[in-house]
Parts: C-alpha cells; sequence; structure tokens
C-alpha cells in the first residue's frame, strides 16, 4: 500500500481489546464483581444472555494471545486492567493477585517485544463502588486515582504508555441516559454528573499516575464521530450543532482547558458540580490523545426526544456498505476527525486507539477464516490515516479493534470485530484473512522504515 508512505518510519502498529471482553475469570484470584457482570446477568440487557463470565479466556491464556500478536508483528498491544481485580472494593485493599495477573501480561509482552499500552478504565467499575453511588459521585473520581496510583506503582517501570479513561462518553450517556449499558440508568441528572465525575476522574489520575512514574506518557481515549444534519432545515442543522457538542465537543473542550460547552450545559439544564481547581485539575495537560472511531452520524430534529434533542438517522447515502453492526462504513471520516484534532484542538501526538468492523465470520471447512469486507475496511481506514497524515496530523500509531471476537458488550457475542476467529465453546484462535493482511501490511511499512534508515 504505497498510499502509507506519510506514515511517520516510527508508527506504531498495534491491536486492542478490553478486560471484560476477553479475560474472563470473573470470580477467580480475589476479582469482585463489576457492574458488567450485575448488567450482563439481569436478564434482557444482553442478547441472547450473553455474560463475560468465561468471554475468550485470555486470563489462563496469556502466553496463546501474546503468540498471536507476534504471528500479527505487531508493535503494541493496548490493553485495559480491571480495577475490580486489583482493587475488589473499589477503594482501600489491594488484591495481590490481581496485580500478579497484570505483572505476567506486561513481562509476557516485553519479552515478546510487544510495547504495552495500558487504560486503566474500560468500563468495568467495581460494583461495590456502584453500591456507593457510582461515577454520580465525587468519592468515585478520588478512589480511580488511588486506583491508579497502586497500578503505576506495580506497573510503571515497565508500562510507559498509560490511558486514564475510554470512550467516557459510552459510560455516561449510553450507561446513564440512554440505560442500554452498564449500569442501566436513564437519568440526565446522573448522566451529565458521571460525565464530570469522569473528567475529574481523569485529571486526577494524570497526576496521580505522573508522580508515581514521571516519565510516563499520558493520554485520553475519546470516542468521536463526524456529525451532518439529515437535510438543510434550520431545524436539522441546529440539531447537528447539539448532536456535536453531544458527542465530541463535551468530550474535547474539557480536556483542552476550555471548560463545558455552554450551549450544551443550557441543553442539559443539569449543574455542573464544579468546585474551585477542578477545571484546571481535569484540564491538565496531555502526551497524546486516543481516538476511535467508527462511523459518522446524520441527525435530524427530535424536539420530543431525550437530549440533546437530535436523533441518528440512516444516512441519506445510496448503496453505501454497512458493517454487521448496521454502521455506515466511512473512512473519510477518520480522516476529517485526525485533522479537526489537528487544527481545532491543537493535538500534538495522536493515536487511533481503536477501529474496526463486525461481519458475520464463518469458518471454512478447511479450517480457514475469509473476510474480504473487514480487509477492505482495514486497508480503507489505514489510508485515511496516512491522508490525515499527509496534511500535518500527528498521528503516531493505530490500534485494529479487535485482537480477537470478544464479548461486544450489550450485543453479546454475536458481532465479531476480531483479526483473529474465537470459537468460544473450544476457545479455538484462528487468524482471519484480515489478519494476515494486517501483517503483511506491518511488514511492509517496516521494510520501508528501514530502507528509509
Amino acid at each position: 500500500m504505497n498510499d502509507l508512505d506519510a506514515l511517520p518510519a516510527d508508527f506504531t502498529w498495534g491491536v486492542a481489546t478490553a478486560s471484560y471482553q476477553v479475560e474472563g475469570a470473573v470470580a477467580e484470584d480475589g476479582r469482585s464483581p463489576s457492574i458488567w457482570d450485575t448488567f450482563s446477568h439481569t436478564p434482557g440487557k444482553v442478547a441472547n444472555g450473553d455474560n463475560g463470565d468465561v468471554a475468550c479466556d485470555h486470563y489462563h491464556r496469556v502466553p496463546e494471545d501474546i503468540g498471536l500478536m507476534s504471528r500479527l508483528g505487531v508493535d503494541a498491544y493496548r490493553f485495559s486492567l480491571a480495577w475490580p481485580r486489583i482493587v475488589p472494593d473499589g477503594d482501600g485493599r489491594v488484591n495481590e493477585a490481581g496485580l500478579d495477573f497484570y505483572d505476567r501480561l506486561v513481562d509476557g509482552l516485553l519479552e515478546a517485544g510487544i510495547t504495552p499500552f495500558a487504560t486503566l478504565y474500560h468500563w468495568d467499575l467495581p460494583q461495590a463502588s456502584q453500591d456507593r453511588g457510582g461515577w454520580p459521585v465525587r468519592e468515585t473520581a478520588e478512589h480511580f486515582a488511588r486506583y491508579a496510583s497502586v497500578v503505576v506503582e506495580r506497573l510503571g517501570d515497565r508500562v510507559k504508555d498509560w490511558a486514564t479513561l475510554n470512550e467516557p462518553l459510552c459510560s455516561s450517556w449510553i450507561g446513564h441516559l440512554e440505560g442500554a449499558m452498564a449500569p442501566g440508568v436513564r437519568d440526565l441528572t446522573a448522566a451529565v454528573r458521571t460525565s464530570y465525575h469522569l473528567h475529574l476522574g481523569h485529571g486526577l489520575a494524570v497526576q496521580a499516575i505522573r508522580a508515581a512514574s514521571p516519565g510516563a506518557r499520558v493520554g485520553i481515549v475519546n470516542n468521536l464521530s463526524p456529525i451532518l444534519p439529515a437535510s438543510d432545515s434550520d431545524a436539522d442543522r441546529a440539531a447537528a450543532v447539539r448532536a456535536d457538542g453531544h458527542t465530541n465537543r463535551w468530550w474535547l473542550d474539557p480536556i483542552h482547558g476550555r471548560g463545558y460547552p455552554q450551549d450544551m450545559v443550557e441543553v442539559y439544564g443539569v449543574d455542573l458540580p464544579v468546585r474551585e481547581g477542578d477545571l484546571e485539575t481535569i484540564a491538565a495537560p496531555l502526551d497524546w490523545l486516543g481516538l476511535n472511531y467508527y462511523f459518522r452520524q446524520f441527525v435530524r430534529d427530535d424536539p420530543r426526544g431525550p437530549a440533546p434533542f437530535a436523533e441518528m438517522v440512516d444516512a441519506p447515502v445510496a448503496d453505501r456498505p454497512h458493517t454487521y453492526m448496521d454502521w455506515e462504513v466511512y473512512a473519510d471520516g477518520l480522516e476529517e476527525l485526525l485533522l479537526r484534532l489537528t487544527d481545532e484542538y491543537g493535538a500534538r501526538r495522536v493515536y487511533v486507539t481503536e477501529n474496526g468492523s463486525a461481519y458475520q465470520d464463518v469458518v471454512r471447512p478447511d479450517g480457514t477464516v475469509d473476510d474480504p469486507e473487514r480487509t477492505r475496511y482495514l486497508e480503507d481506514h489505514l489510508a485515511a490515516v496516512a491522508r490525515a497524515a499527509a496534511k500535518g496530523a500527528p498521528v503516531a500509531g493505530y490500534f485494529a479493534w479487535s485482537l480477537m471476537d470478544n464479548f461486544e458488550w450489550a450485543y453479546g457475542y454475536d458481532k465479531r470485530f476480531g483479526l483473529v476467529h474465537v470459537d468460544y465453546a473450544t476457545q479455538v484462535r484462528t487468524v482471519k484473512g484480515s489478519g494476515y493482511r494486517y501483517a503483511d501490511i506491518i511488514r511492509a511499512a517496516r521494510g520501508r522504515g528501514e530502507r528509509a534508515a
């Protein structure tokens, strides 16, 4: 792919997973329940009644899974740590056995020449913390910072790249406004307060990480989308502005020292629980930004709906391909967002921390998995990253979502995003055609870098 020549020679090629989606072992070695254990075991919350009790059994298969990463030739593995595995009560007592697991994971990665990128929070809040009020209350942010200190003090001698939060939008809006993710709450006030305390927890965790590991490189991961009006009407254009505030600006402005967008504060009508010094803490300088990208959004005015009173509708574009998630495939959106982070927010270093697609993969009689649609998706989106780099975006790496098929939250196991197929009954892993293609792309890119040197 000559169109990738614009990527820097030290570009990081990675894959990503998340703890509850892959680890399993939910009741082993001192791990306590998380809100996702509770949510997934509540009838009707997850497709097919699925849960993450076993998932990909990554907890017991780390050497095998690191071997898969080596076969793909990746430079880095982005994973998350399970807070209830490390601090089972959310605060206080530390579970050494939980830290031991991540010790083994990190050491195994380094032995294989793979750089660990660790995310402190990918949605699995300890249920004990939820029982005390969860993210709508301030103490959860304070407890999160203490948990961050525990983790970094243990792993910070080997892990240098840290993300505080993954997709706080989902924790806030989907988990507390729409109720479609854990903890399954539908309350605007709770959702807005959750968003605020997640940001506060992020800022406090940045301080904690740097105190424990002065050389750490710290970022945050947001899922963003280009927003377009469904029509040229004034109402739909105004809805698109609100939807952009809800999906993008609410998450970017505070961490860049701009405070919360005033138009959205008015839309939500919820007082933010700001204390002196909070906004400065939230805007702690970062070493990098993480961008998760899956789709763009077309919206129309929805005055009777929930905030932000903008309803997402199907793309008004004929014959656009869609994934099995029914998400439009639109690679140009990734380029657009990378340039927006560069031009509007002055980003100095950006990683595409998640990007991927779900399709109905089938293991063929010869034991292979051919997934040409995912391969095209991968190639097209990497080309979009390269175009953004050629236009000045400081993009430093790409993490394919995901290393392997896994528990896809409320969608259960029906939606497969992996470069590696997982037979959940046997836990047999099979590299898909897209995985082999990714390995080829990485190999070619590495060769270009060596020739350039």
